[in-house]
């Protein structure tokens, strides 16, 4: 039957999250309910309750989770009833152009739950919620696709494990898929939050022997010192791009991962890279943010690739549980990551820490 649960919602553009009852229905086919033990909080949510993505309030907010399966519906054959699971935002379709083409990641097709979760009780009760990246994680429960649900080790506390459902996947895939970092590569990241800080972390452990840190944060420096780079460069005080050369020959880095997403430091990322390097745009742009004017000679006289990452290129069913078995065994420090846990109800002053850049990720626990 139907289950209650407490859920961050949105309600209007900029206005702080409420805690609410909200119903869940009972999965349909194809589809699951996840009793959710931990959610991290993410930049996105905050797009979201500003305004930034979509206009489709109320929004339950929430996305970058893991819990264990509650319940399944008809045909469901990927998960079962209390399956350990990191969620996902990307279900692969498996029948489009690009999955037929044996490049799941770029699935064009993907798809969440049809089934709506609704407000519970008051004036709006039965209003139907939009479930923030078709997840809506911020809640004891919530209703996905069951391709949304991905079996990991449990032996990696939830804590960690749901910060690999977006942000952490997201750099660490920008380094080990979209820009391929093999070892002996130079690498800078511009940006330091959670997802640049994966993408240093995913560099080291593909073997780039150089890796600079750019943000304007020194406390997130010194952090990405500890994850494993071996130079930083303060924005706020050095040219970044003469920086960036000067820490690698004068030649320019040979890849340049942007997880700012700024026209700033996008034009400061083609520059700094080496001729014929690679840049990678993981950092998700700001509505209406253009490229400032790039000279057309200076993209064909530099050469290499410029590059966008979609969710870092992860296909889920290969990527997380890979991540967390190198958690596992030592090898991803994903603990570094979580700044702090936090109640539900704390969490508009987890949005204004994250807003200030004081945290890399807070987390949301329910168990």
């Amino acid at each position: 039957m139907p289950r209650t649960s407490v859920a961050a919602v949105a309600r209007a553009q900029g206005a702080p999250v409420e805690l609410v009852e909200i119903l869940v229905p009972d999965p349909g086919p194809g589809e699951v309910v996840v009793r959710v033990q931990a959610c991290g909080v993410c930049r996105t949510d905050l797009h979201y309750r500003d305004g930034l993505i979509g206009s489709d309030f109320p929004y339950l907010l929430g996305h970058e989770a893991a819990g264990i399966v509650a319940a399944v519906g008809d045909g469901v054959t990927e998960v079962a009833v209390g399956d350990y699971v990191i969620l996902n935002w990307r279900a692969v379709c498996g029948r489009c152009r690009a999955c037929r083409r044996g490049r799941p990641w770029y699935c064009f097709d993907t798809h969440h739950a049809s089934g709506r979760m609704t407000i519970a009780s008051g004036p709006d009760a039965g209003q139907a919620l939009s479930p923030a990246l078709g997840i809506g994680a911020f809640t004891e429960y919530t209703l996905v696709a069951a391709g949304q649900c991905t079996t990991v080790n449990p032996a990696a506390p939830p804590t960690v494990a749901g910060l690999v459902g977006c942000g952490l996947a997201a750099g660490l895939g920008a380094a080990l898929n979209t820009a391929g970092v093999s070892r002996g590569d130079s690498v800078a990241v511009i940006g330091c939050g959670a997802v640049g800080g994966a993408a240093i972390a995913g560099a080291r452990l593909a073997g780039a022997t150089t890796v600079i840190a750019v943000s304007r944060s020194a406390h997130k420096l010194a952090l990405a010192t500890d994850l494993g780079a071996t130079a930083t460069v303060n924005s706020t005080e050095s040219d970044v791009v003469q920086a960036v050369r000067t820490l690698t020959g004068g030649f320019g880095a040979d890849i340049v991962i942007d997880a700012a997403g700024t026209p700033e430091t996008w034009r400061q990322a083609f520059y700094a890279r080496d001729l014929a390097g690679t840049v990678v745009l993981v950092g998700l742009p700001a509505p209406g943010a253009r490229i400032p004017e790039l000279p057309l000679g200076d993209v064909f006289g530099r050469g290499g690739a410029l590059k966008a990452s979609w969710y870092g290129d992860c296909l889920p069913s290969r990527d997380f549980p890979m991540f967390i078995d190198l958690y596992l065994q030592g090898r991803l420090p994903l603990d570094m990551f979580v700044s702090e846990t936090i109640a539900p109800a704390d969490l508009n002053a987890a949005f204004d820490r994250l807003a200030a850049g004081a945290v890399l990720r807070s987390v949301v626990t329910f168990d």
